[in-house]
C-alpha cells in the first residue's frame, strides 16, 4: 500500500487531486471517500469524473437517489452515497453494490464508505480521507492498493 498525503488550500486544487487519481484508475477499482459534511467529497468525486471524460457539470451527490450512473466514454461510474444508511445492517447490499462490481466496465465511488464496515476488495481499493471544512484549507490521504494488481 502507499500512502500520499496532500494539502488542499482551494476547492479548485480539491477537484485536480481528484482529477490526478482519477487518471489512475481502471474498470474494476474502487474510491473509498471519508470526510465529514462539507469536506468536499463531492467535489473531489467530480475531479474523477473529469479525468474519466464525464461532463462534471452533470455530477450531483447521491444522498437521496444513494446511487448516480455516469456513462463515461470507457467506463461506467458509480457514484454511491452511503450517508442516509448509517442505521443500514448492510449497506453494501443496500445499494447492490456485488452487482454493481459485477460490471467489467464498473468503477466505483463511494461516499461515506466508512459506513461499509469490513470490505472484501481491498486489492481494486483506493481510500481517500478528507479532513477539514468550512474555508480551511483539506488534508488528502489517499492510500493506493497494493502494486501489482490487476489492470483493464
Amino acid at each position: 500500500m502507499l500512502k500520499t498525503s496532500l494539502i488542499s488550500s482551494t476547492p479548485e486544487r480539491t477537484f485536480e487531486i481528484g482529477r490526478e487519481l482519477g487518471g489512475r484508475l481502471t474498470a474494476g477499482d474502487i474510491v473509498l471517500l471519508t470526510g465529514g459534511l462539507g469536506a468536499g467529497k463531492t467535489l473531489f468525486t467530480k475531479g474523477v469524473l473529469g479525468a474519466l471524460g464525464f461532463d462534471v457539470d452533470e455530477v450531483t451527490s447521491p444522498s437521496f437517489a444513494l446511487v448516480n450512473l455516469y456513462q463515461a466514454e470507457r467506463h461506467d461510474v458509480y457514484h454511491i452515497d452511503l450517508w442516509r444508511l448509517d442505521n443500514t445492517p448492510d449497506p453494501a447490499e443496500a445499494v447492490g453494490l456485488d452487482e454493481i462490481l459485477e460490471n467489467p466496465a464498473a468503477i466505483a465511488v463511494i461516499e461515506w464508505a466508512d459506513r461499509l464496515g469490513v470490505f472484501t476488495r481491498a486489492d481494486r481499493a483506493f481510500s481517500v480521507t478528507i479532513k477539514g471544512d468550512g474555508d480551511e484549507p483539506r488534508q488528502i490521504d489517499i492510500v493506493a492498493p497494493r502494486e501489482g494488481r490487476k489492470k483493464s
